[in-house]
């Protein structure tokens, strides 16, 4: 794909949704992270469910932290991997609190130190609570970059990676949002929407005439 089916692919992007968000309920940088480390195998909207009954009771490293692995169980157990989220929430409070002033960090190093944190959930926070440009290659914004040929790779550093190299800086911001939405409501895993598809006629996907 050539730089300026790039330009205006995120074009479109852009003048369909100027500002992109996260679907995940937050109100500011822990709320998010919590959130994130919860969502890993789960959707946004069972994790919101469970948040949305957490952060009114608890939305500090303090407060989840005398909640215990008990007490944040009861509040997470409809999330998926509860139990070994549990462990990790409360582990990660009691570092943020030791180590950080309670304060979450915004880089990439003291974050990925934090249980529970791997280079996806680092980069989400660090795109969305700090406006950094950083590229959290999940399932969709993995299979996106591959059918449609924006950024193809074999495996998500691969993609992200070629991501960070091939979009076009003015966009790169938002690249992550604008990705993920695209992914999880038109260029879905068993049938793209090609015929409701915004970028359609830039798409390299050779099947697309297969799914109008």
């Amino acid at each position: 794909m050539n730089k300026e089916k790039r330009i205006e692919i995120f074009s479109r992007f852009r003048d369909a949704n100027p500002k992109p968000e996260t679907e995940l309920n937050y109100s500011n940088p822990f709320e998010l992270l919590i959130a994130v480390i919860l969502s890993a195998q789960a959707t946004d909207v069972g994790v919101n469910k469970a948040t949305d009954k957490l952060y009114p009771v608890a939305n500090t490293p303090e407060a989840i932290l005398a909640l215990g692995v008990d007490g944040l169980k009861s509040y997470i157990k409809t999330i998926g991997l509860f139990n070994t989220k549990a462990e990790n929430v409360i582990k990660t409070c009691r570092m943020l609190i030791e180590k950080h002033d309670s304060v979450v960090p915004d880089n990439r190093e003291e974050l990925e130190a934090l249980p529970g944190v791997g280079r996806k959930t680092a980069n989400v926070v660090l795109n969305t609570a700090f406006g950094q440009p950083a590229m959290a290659v999940d399932t969709h914004i993995f299979r996106v970059s591959n059918r449609t040929g924006i950024a193809p790779g074999k495996n998500v550093l691969e993609v992200e990676k070629r991501l960070m190299r091939l979009v076009p800086k003015e966009f790169l911001l938002d690249a992550h949002h604008w990705l993920i939405l695209h992914g999880r409501y038109t260029c879905v895993a068993r049938k793209p929407r090609c015929g409701a598809c915004i970028i359609e006629d830039l798409c390299e996907f050779k099947d697309k005439n297969d799914y109008q």
